[in-house]
């Protein structure tokens, strides 16, 4: 039998070129199959990823038998890397999000209350300057960029890669809806990684609001995520 791995076409259609995945198919190769779906090739011109089928698929979002908290405790320590390879950086992604914040809120109508802005610029500000070791992150680690398949029992997709701290890549996570959506599944998600992992829990917390604010306009599940960042803000 051969050793490479069954394969799908991802067309260009399918990974339009963007800025946050600019370097997806760089973190897919540093992590060589480690947690994360494999890549069998990459076609830079047409935009363009062959990739590791993962049968039989499942989202971890839509498992009626895992914790998904501890699948995803699982994952993240295997792509917490170190690199070399030039990713963008989460200081200066936190530094666009915080010259985006306020437009982007007027442009949504103002549909939250401004101090959430304000936390968000707030943790910004505290946080980008003073991060510990630099890994690779997985910056969308959420319920449905998780599969379940047969090489592994769970497989991260559509990474949208960074180079920051650790506790930065709790954030998708956190405001996961699709995981519980209530202030005691929000936080029991934050306090039970941030155990698990010996992170700063204060920082992870600080970047998922940033980070769930700046991702906040513009989506299907903005009123979601709004309420995550209260939730959060008044832990």
């Amino acid at each position: 039998m051969s050793d490479q791995p069954e394969t799908c076409a991802i067309t260009a259609d399918a990974s339009w070129p963007h800025e946050e995945a600019e370097h997806e198919a760089d973190a897919l190769r540093e992590w060589r199959g480690d947690g994360a779906v494999q890549l069998v090739a990459h076609d830079p011109v047409k935009h363009a990823l062959l990739l590791e089928e993962c049968t039989p698929g499942t989202f971890l979002a839509d498992s009626k038998e895992a914790d998904p908290i501890a699948v995803v405790s699982d994952l993240l320590p295997r792509l917490w890397i170190g690199t070399g390879f030039e990713f963008r950086t989460l200081a200066n992604e936190a530094e666009q999000w915080a010259r985006n914040l306020p437009t982007n809120w007027e442009k949504a109508g103002k549909s939250c209350e401004r101090r959430l802005i304000d936390e968000a610029l707030g943790y910004i500000d505290l946080l980008s300057g003073t991060q510990g070791p630099q890994v690779l992150l997985h910056q969308d680690l959420h319920g449905h960029n998780i599969l379940s398949a047969k090489r592994e029992p769970w497989l991260a997709i559509d990474p949208k890669p960074l180079r920051g701290e650790r506790e930065f890549s709790l954030a998708p996570i956190i405001r996961s809806f699709e995981f519980g959506h209530s202030a005691a599944a929000t936080l029991d998600r934050l306090e039970r990684l941030s155990a698990a992992h010996d992170l700063d829990r204060d920082r992870a917390l600080g970047w998922s609001v940033a980070q769930t604010m700046a991702w906040g306009f513009g989506g299907a599940y903005d009123a979601y995520h709004h309420q995550t960042v209260r939730w959060l803000i008044n832990a």
